[in-house]
């Protein structure tokens, strides 16, 4: 199964974004999803790529699927950190 990342774009220098994933944030690649991010938009993020920008009445029920997934998967119910995959590692 793969994950895709929420995260809200705080920068942009094409063909990268700077996103906060929760408090961690990576440049990605946003040529996939074109020339229509802009600073304040939530992207979807795979192996360090935007893959579709969230629609904006859809950004909060993402995180807090994303979130609900990342607690469950975690040994014991919790990943210790909001935001952060299991392991703390960066998305």
């Amino acid at each position: 199964m793969c994950l895709g990342v929420p995260g809200e774009v705080v920068e942009l220098d094409p063909p990268e974004a700077r996103v906060d994933f929760g408090g961690a944030q990576k440049w990605i690649r946003v040529e996939i999803v074109g020339d229509d991010v802009c600073v304040g938009d939530h992207v979807l993020t795979h192996a360090g790529f935007a893959i579709r920008k969230i629609p904006e009445e859809q950004v909060e029920r993402t995180v807090e699927l994303y979130e609900s997934a990342i607690d469950g998967a975690a040994p014991g119910g919790s990943s210790g950190s909001a935001g952060q995959p299991a392991g703390g590692e960066e998305p």
